[in-house]
């Protein structure tokens, strides 16, 4: 047999396969895809944590701050460049600022898949805790033998885990349409949810004639305001919780239709995240401030204290007798366990996306993905259990992975905005260099500033129009807040050893030298990637005899790699003026790169001897 051709017939059929776009079949079916990227465990277990840590209402005002001057103006850009990219994080890196950068959309995409290996273990114990509130597993029980109990039986654990990728893998199998559904009637079901959990625990609250949690959550302490460490605690916050610079925005827009609005879907995305967030917090905080006798220590004992062994206490004492307590417990931890889900349907669909941008047929990715991210994820669920001084368990491995991957995030989100000012750049020594505009700092920031945001976001598309102050926010706000927010985090990391330098002991899991390590190691292999594997491609010539043939160097040759756009019916829209937008191997998906004819040519009328 010729392997040859069999390569060719195999390959032919998955260029069939993908040769029409994918796309969201409605503007609210984007909306809720994207509130469900964005809303996460984050929002109802860690945002009342830091609102109790930070004086309440106080933390809310730089909460608030930075979502209009950190986190919607990255989603805002992270849209545009999708919608006009149509391809995933590393796809949309080699378009819009070169085939040598496109290493970067890689960061993003490895650091939100990182993420996704535990937090798929996260979501199964939000699962865990749904089936135990829904059964009464939770009444009348010690919540921290409970939860020891479950933590210290891998089987438990992993099954739960394995659930959660499961659901996953059913909700993106499909593409966009089914993602679309799923995410829709998980969001309608988590607004339910939270909207029960947050009348009984208002209903409990009350029941003394006032309104300690809700007070407290609203009333302002200046003096908490003026420290710094409240507002880098809102910043970070607001950027993880938007999931601004994840890459997920720029992955759900590939599937937009040509007349999306993009600021407007930013802007829904941001404040529909925030609004749950509040929702979630006054519900705990209401809840726990009723029930409690001092609420701050429950509220600031951590977010496996707050969630998994506090709230089942505060739950049980809910009005209405056992129907009121069994309702309060199941709504709350099944609202908990959609936004979980709906998370990582977006964690996997961003790495899927990037593997079909490449020419590999989904249900191929997603299965590749699915498995990865289940096997990756298996540590999390049983390595380093140990107990903390209260004798409660805690994964320790796990919370080493957050430690490394979470703040990576940072870094995404400054290679957006460097693909910002790249763009910017260019198109300002253009127009220099034809003599439209004078060369010097004053001219760059008259024309050049403004270069990506009047191509790709004040556009005929937008109704609502981005001002000039989105330029400055992109071009010296962020990079002046990224570095605080750096320097504050590894600043107190350091500050906290005792020899400061121990802390860049690279075996010790929970120092910085272990983070610039495995950041260190991470990025060079990307680099050393985007030229033998994202850009150019080894290509099996087929030649040789049987399986030794595989083995043999000259029977293999490196080829620029192509790119499969997702552009749907009547949504072309020229990238022609982007560093990698003239690649001639950046194609629509069902046409044919050029030097690729051979492996994705039409050769079904090849005989096969």
């Amino acid at each position: 047999m010729n392997l040859a051709l069999v390569r060719k017939r195999l390959k032919t059929e998955v260029i069939q396969i993908q040769k029409s776009s994918d796309e969201f079949g409605s503007r609210i079916g984007l909306i809720f895809a994207s509130i469900g990227a964005a809303i996460g465990t984050g929002n109802i277990w860690r945002f009342p944590r830091m609102v109790g840590a930070n004086g309440g209402g106080t933390f809310l005002i730089p909460w608030l701050f930075f979502l209009f001057i950190w986190s919607i103006p990255l989603v805002i850009a992270e849209f545009a460049i999708g919608k006009r990219a149509r391809t995933g994080t590393v796809g949309a890196f080699r378009i819009f600022v070169g085939r040598k950068f496109a290493w970067m959309g890689l960061w993003t995409a490895w650091i939100s898949t990182a993420i996704g290996f535990y937090y798929a273990v996260v979501a199964g114990w939000c699962v865990k805790y749904f089936t135990l509130g829904a059964s009464n597993g939770l009444m009348n029980v010690e919540t921290v033998d409970v939860w020891n109990a479950f933590l210290n039986d891998p089987s438990q654990v992993i099954m739960f885990q394995f659930i959660v990728i499961a659901i996953t893998i059913t909700a993106i199998w499909k593409g966009a349409k089914a993602i679309e559904a799923v995410n829709i009637w998980m969001m309608c079901s988590l607004f339910v949810m939270l909207f029960t959990t947050l009348a009984l625990a208002l209903w409990m609250d009350f029941s003394d004639g006032s309104l300690d949690g809700a007070t407290f959550m609203f009333s302002v302490q200046w003096d908490i305001l003026a420290e710094p460490e409240t507002w880098i605690n809102g910043l970070s916050q607001s950027a993880w919780s938007c999931s601004a610079g994840m890459g997920m925005a720029i992955t759900y827009a590939v599937y937009m239709r040509k007349d999306e609005d993009t600021v407007l879907n930013a802007a829904t995305m941001g404040l529909a995240n925030n609004s749950i967030s509040i929702i979630a917090g006054l519900a705990v905080l209401s809840a726990i401030f009723a029930a409690s006798p001092d609420p701050l220590a429950v509220v600031t004992g951590g977010s496996s204290a707050i969630t998994f062994l506090a709230l089942p206490e505060v739950f049980a004492q809910a009005p209405g007798g056992a129907g009121g307590r069994w309702l309060m417990m199941t709504a709350f931890f099944l609202g908990l366990s959609f936004a979980a889900l709906t998370s990582m349907i977006s964690t996997v669909e961003l790495c899927v996306r990037n593997f079909v941008d490449h020419g590999i047929e989904r249900n191929k990715a997603v299965a590749f993905t699915s498995i990865a991210i289940f096997l990756l994820g298996l540590p999390s669920t049983f390595v380093w259990i140990k107990l903390d001084s209260e004798g409660v368990a805690f994964p320790e491995f796990l919370e080493v992975q957050d430690h490394i991957w979470g703040y990576g995030l940072m870094f995404s989100g400054l290679f957006i905005a460097f693909s910002i000012w790249k763009y910017g750049y260019i198109k300002w020594r253009g127009m220099v260099e034809d003599g439209k505009v004078d060369d010097g700092i004053a001219s760059f920031f008259k024309h050049g500033m403004s270069g990506f945001r009047d191509d790709f976001i004040n556009t005929g598309d937008n109704d609502l129009w981005v001002p000039r102050a989105w330029d400055f926010i992109m071009y010296f706000a962020f990079p002046i807040l990224f570095t605080v927010l750096i320097l504050s985090y590894f600043g107190d990391l350091i500050s906290s050893f005792d020899p400061w330098y121990s802390a860049f002991n690279p075996i010790d899991p929970h120092g910085a030298g272990i983070i610039f390590l495995f950041w260190g190691v991470v990025a060079a292999l990307f680099i050393v990637f985007n030229d033998y594997i994202l850009t150019r491609r080894p290509v099996y010539l087929g030649e040789g005899e049987g399986f030794k043939g595989i083995f043999v160097r000259s029977n293999w040759e490196m080829r620029d790699a192509p790119l499969f756009r997702n552009v749907p019916e009547g949504a072309d829209a020229s990238i022609d003026t982007l560093p990698g937008g003239s690649d001639d191997l950046v194609v629509t998906v069902g046409e044919v790169p050029a030097g690729w004819e051979d492996i994705y040519g039409d050769v079904m009328d090849a005989e096969i001897a």
